[in-house]
Order: structure tokens, then C-alpha cells, then sequence
């Protein structure tokens, strides 16, 4: 699968401003294409001569079953790239056996998103206003959610990128906090009003982790790792995982890539915790990559969105299908088997 292709198909069924928020980037466009671009900078080392008759995919992601490490990562304002939203992603999620991220600014019901029979994981903004956030976990654990991925690398919108056509007509939804509060779909309109004017926490820290833990007797993902000593602090903190990711390139714009984060913390915590990946994969060989150098799995982002925008579930199903055949492929000719044949040795850095 060519994605620049799906990502120009989506642009052209999409309202502008639509497609900007969702292609946008902290600083401008290059630190997405610098993302992109870390992944395939990465050569290989392939095995011959093994067995590769039969490839293994399956694993688990804090002990749920998955028939691949293709998961799909939380996105924003899924029903502005289709009316069904998160029905659509997590219909598709459960055809397949993966497993997907929900955001806090979803417009979708939890319980629409259970009710496909997808497992799911909450991804929590923590806000300044602690009350709504409990109730947004309380409202998750009633609804499903297996864990909770607390965004530890945004406390504000990142600038987006310049060109980026942000402008939209009253009442519609935008980056800008209270529009964007609108689409919170898991809160009452009383809780939603609460929120004009209010903000992503600033203060949360480390004991942030153990309160989320206690609150909802459920695992704790810290997203947004991109250093081996904060995934220690984090995980001496209580965090089930880590994500490494830079917000799909949204955050500050001269971070390194995930691709080239992912090894440090996987040796600083990678032997005790699930280390996961996000942020500028486009191909199964990119999640191959990604395995080999430590991740349990892989969370796909924007060629979810644009699957999403052109063909509903159906699209989505295609991109999942095609980066897990695209690792399949991979994992043959790299003489990998299974996903644990996916080894560092067979990753070349640049």
C-alpha cells in the first residue's frame, strides 16, 4: 500500500480544514516527514536459509490476545473523517482480532465502542479540571476500557503547521479548546460547558500514575516516552508500559523520531514492561523494524484516518490487513518466523 496515495485520496473527499487538523505537525511539515523518513533509514540483516513456511503473528498487549502487533493508535475527531467515527475504526478492530486506542476527544459513546466487541485502551488527557477526569476513567472502566494510556507529552496544542487552514465557522469543531471540548461525546453538556476555557494539566507528575491505577484497578500505558530514564521513572512509578511516540510528530518539533528512541528505552525498561511504538510508521516493513528493536507492537495512526475518510470499516480493514501482510512479507524474507525471531541483530541503524 502506497499511503501518500490513500493520504491524497482522503484529501480529496475531506473539507479542507478537516484535512489540515488532521495532517498537521508541531513547527511545520518536516518534523512529520523527519518521522516518516527515521524508519526507513534503518537497513537489515536478513537470516537465510530458515523456515518460513509458516509465519506467526499473533501475540498479546498486556495480556489481551491479538492476531497481529498492528494496533491502531488514538485519534481525535474520527467522525469528521466519517459520520460513524470509532464504530467505523473499532468494527473493523474487531473483524481483525487488533486491538485500538480511544481518545479522550472522542464523539463516540464508550458503549458503542464496546459494543462492537473490540478491545480497547482509553487514552487520557489528564485535564486541569481532576474531577471531569475521573469521571472520564470512571466512565471507561463502566464501559470496557482494558487500560489507560496517560499522553505524558502534550500540556497544550503544539503550533501547527504553517498553511494549515485552522479557520472554521461557529459552532464547528477546531483545535481551539472549547471547540474541540464539543466533541468530548463521553461527557454530559453540563460537564462539556465546564471545559470552555480549561486545559490539559500542567502539574500532573509522576504520582499522577498511581492515582490512575488506584482509581481504575487497571494497567497504566505512560505515552509519550522518549527517553530511557523517564521510562524508568515512570515505570518505578507504577506504568504497566510505555509508548514511545511523538505524538504523531504533533508535539515539539525538534524532538527525535520515535524510530530513533525506541532502542534506548526498550534497554532501560524493556526487560520488566511492554514497550510500544507510534508516530510516523507507514509499512509492515517499518512495524518489522519496530519489533526487531524492541516493541511489543505497533500503533498505526494517520493511514488509519485516511482508510478511514475513503472507505469507512472497509477502508480501515484494508490498511490494517495490508501492514500485516506487509509484515508478513517482511518477516520472510528477514528468515523470522515468529515474532520473536524479530531480533536486534537484524536491524542495521543509520
Amino acid at each position: 500500500m502506497d499511503v501518500a496515495v490513500l493520504e491524497r485520496e482522503a484529501a480529496a473527499v475531506l473539507p479542507d480544514f478537516v484535512y489540515d487538523y488532521f495532517r498537521a505537525s508541531g513547527g511545520g511539515p518536516e518534523s512529520l516527514t523527519r518521522s516518516i523518513a527515521a524508519w526507513r533509514s534503518f537497513l537489515h540483516r536478513p537470516h537465510v536459509l530458515r523456515d518460513t513456511s509458516r509465519i506467526e503473528t499473533a501475540t498479546t498487549v498486556l495480556g489481551t490476545p491479538v492476531t497481529s502487533p498492528v494496533l491502531v493508535a488514538p485519534m481525535a475527531q474520527q467522525v469528521a473523517a466519517n459520520p460513524a467515527g470509532e464504530r467505523a475504526t473499532a468494527a473493523a478492530v474487531a473483524a481483525l482480532g487488533t486491538l485500538l486506542g480511544v481518545s479522550t476527544n472522542t464523539a463516540v459513546p464508550f458503549g458503542d465502542i464496546t459494543a462492537t466487541g473490540a478491545p480497547w485502551w482509553f487514552q487520557l488527557y489528564v485535564l486541569s479540571d481532576r474531577e471531569l477526569t475521573a469521571v472520564l476513567l470512571d466512565r471507561a472502566v463502566q464501559h470496557g476500557a482494558r487500560a489507560i494510556v496517560l499522553t505524558a507529552d502534550i500540556t497544550g496544542l503544539a503550533h501547527p503547521s504553517p498553511g494549515a487552514a485552522y479557520s472554521v465557522e461557529p459552532g464547528e469543531w477546531g483545535p481551539e479548546a472549547g471547540a474541540s471540548a464539543a466533541r468530548l461525546g463521553n461527557l454530559t453538556p453540563e460537564e462539556r460547558e465546564r471545559l470552555h476555557g480549561g486545559s490539559i494539566a500542567r502539574d500532573s507528575g509522576l504520582p499522577v500514575i498511581a492515582w490512575i491505577a488506584e482509581r481504575t484497578g487497571l494497567p497504566v500505558v505512560v505515552k509519550g516516552v522518549l527517553r530511557g530514564d523517564d521510562a524508568r521513572r515512570a515505570v518505578d512509578a507504577g506504568a504497566a508500559a510505555v509508548l514511545v511516540s511523538t505524538h504523531g510528530a504533533r508535539a515539539l518539533a525538534s524532538s527525535i523520531p520515535s524510530a530513533f528512541a525506541l532502542a534506548d528505552v526498550v534497554a532501560a525498561v524493556g526487560s520488566e514492561v511492554e514497550v510500544y511504538v507510534d508516530s510516523g510508521l507507514r509499512s509492515g516493513t517499518d512495524v518489522a523494524t519496530a519489533l526487531a528493536l524492541g516493541a511489543r507492537a505497533a500503533f498505526i495512526g494517520r493511514p488509519v484516518m485516511w482508510g478511514l475518510a475513503t472507505g469507512g470499516e472497509a477502508g480501515v480493514r484494508r490498511v490494517l490487513e495490508t501492514f500485516t501482510a506487509e509484515l508478513v512479507t517482511a518477516m520472510d524474507l528477514l528468515g523470522a518466523p515468529t515474532l520473536a525471531d524479530l531480533t536486534p541483530d537484524l536491524v542495521v541503524a543509520p
